[in-house]
C-alpha cells in the first residue's frame, strides 16, 4: 500500500508537469504525437485525435513529444517552426505547472488544516529572545531582511543563517513594532543553535483571504527552501549522500503514510497533499537550473536565440543537450545506489 500511494503521489506531479507542456503546445498549435506517463516499453494506450496517450513501464517520469522538437520536421505544426517566445512559453509551462500544483494543494492545506502564524506561545529562560525582551504572546515579523510568515520559517532561518552573525529580529508586541539584534546561541542537548522561542500557538484557522495570500507563502516557503539546500549542494555544506532519488522519494512517502494512518485519515490526507507540495515545488526549481537536458538549459537557449536574432546550430544544441542527459543519468544512477544503500 505505501509503494502505490508513493507512485500515485509521484506520477500526479510528473503528470500535472507535462500537461503544462501538453496544454502550451496544443495552445499554440504545436502537433503533439504523444503524451504517456512512465518510462519504458509501452503497457498500454490508446489514440485521441493526433495524439496517442500511453502508460509506460516504469512509473519515474512521463513526455510530451512533439512534432519537431528533437529534429527536423516539415510540418508547419513542428514545434521548431514556432516563434522562439512560443516555444519558450511551451518549454516554461511544465515547470511553472508545478508551482502552481503547489499553490492549489497549498490552498487546501491551509483552508482544511490553519496557519502556523509566528506568534510565541513561550519563550525560553535566559535565551538571547528573553534577554532582547520578546516576551510570550508576541508575534515574529522579521528576521533580518526577511519577512516571516509562518512559525517553521524561524528554525528554516536560523538553520541556513551563519551561526557567528548576529540576528536583527522585527517583532510585534500589542500592537507595537520593536526590534532588536540577538546572537543565537549554541544548545548541547539538541545541538543545534536556538534563539529560545520554545512553541507557538499551533496552526490556527484563517478566514478566506488570509488562506489565499498564506497559500502563496506557502508555495515561497518551499521553493526557497529548495533554492537554499541547492546553494549549500554547490558550496559543499551538503553532499551526494543526501541527494534523495526516486527510491529515496518513495521510501519518505511510504514512511510518512505509515505514520500519519494511526492519527485518521484526515491526517493521511493532509500528509500526502503536504508531501506533493514539497516534490512539486521541488520538481519545479530542479528543471528550472540552467543546466543542459533540463527544461531550463532549454529556457538559456531560447533566451540566446532572442538575443542573436537566430536559431542555434541545431546539432550542437542537440550535443550539448545530449551530453547533459548522459550526465544526468549517471547521476541519477549515483543518487539510486544512494537511496538503495539507505534501505539496508
Amino acid at each position: 500500500m505505501n509503494i502505490l500511494i508513493a507512485i500515485v503521489v509521484f506520477s500526479f506531479i510528473i503528470l500535472f508537469h507535462e500537461l503544462g507542456h501538453f496544454l502550451l503546445a496544443k495552445r499554440n498549435g504545436v502537433q503533439v504525437n504523444e503524451f504517456c506517463l512512465g518510462l519504458g516499453p509501452t503497457l498500454f494506450g490508446f489514440r485521441k485525435g493526433e495524439t496517442y496517450y500511453s502508460l509506460k513501464l516504469f512509473p519515474f517520469g512521463g513526455a510530451c513529444m512533439m512534432e519537431g522538437e528533437d529534429d527536423e520536421s516539415d510540418s508547419e505544426r513542428a514545434f521548431g517552426k514556432k516563434t522562439v517566445w512560443q516555444r519558450f512559453a511551451i518549454v516554461f509551462a511544465g515547470p511553472f505547472f508545478n508551482f502552481i500544483l503547489a499553490w492549489v494543494f497549498s490552498l487546501i492545506i491551509l483552508g482544511m488544516a490553519g496557519i502556523d502564524y509566528p506568534r510565541i506561545q513561550e519563550i525560553t529562560p535566559g535565551s538571547p529572545a528573553e534577554e532582547v525582551g520578546i516576551q510570550a504572546g508576541d508575534t515574529i515579523v522579521k528576521l533580518g531582511t526577511k519577512p516571516i510568515h509562518f512559525y517553521r520559517e524561524i528554525s528554516i532561518y536560523t538553520y541556513f543563517h551563519d551561526k557567528s552573525e548576529p540576528i536583527q529580529v522585527t517583532w510585534e508586541h500589542e500592537g507595537e513594532r520593536r526590534s532588536a539584534e540577538l546572537t543565537p546561541r549554541y544548545d548541547e542537548q539538541s545541538d543545534r543553535y536556538l534563539i529560545g522561542f520554545d512553541r507557538s500557538y499551533g496552526r490556527q484557522k484563517a478566514n478566506p483571504l488570509q488562506v489565499f495570500i498564506h497559500s502563496f507563502y506557502e508555495m515561497k516557503y518551499w521553493v526557497t527552501t529548495t533554492l537554499q539546500s541547492l546553494g549549500q549542494l554547490v558550496t559543499g555544506q551538503l553532499n551526494m549522500n543526501d541527494l534523495s532519488g526516486p527510491v529515496g522519494i518513495v521510501k519518505t512517502i511510504g514512511d510518512t503514510y505509515t505514520k500519519s494512518k494511526t492519527e485518521g485519515w484526515l491526517i493521511v490526507f493532509l500528509n500526502m497533499l503536504n508531501m506533493t507540495v514539497l516534490l512539486s515545488a521541488n520538481l519545479g526549481v530542479m528543471n528550472l537550473l540552467p543546466l543542459p537536458a533540463l527544461d531550463g538549459g532549454r529556457l538559456v537557449f531560447f533566451i540566446i536565440e532572442a538575443i542573436r536574432g537566430k536559431k542555434m546550430d541545431p546539432q550542437k544544441e542537440g550535443m550539448v543537450h545530449y551530453v547533459g542527459l548522459i550526465l544526468l543519468m549517471a547521476l541519477m544512477v549515483v543518487v539510486m545506489g544512494n537511496d538503495i544503500r539507505k534501505l539496508f
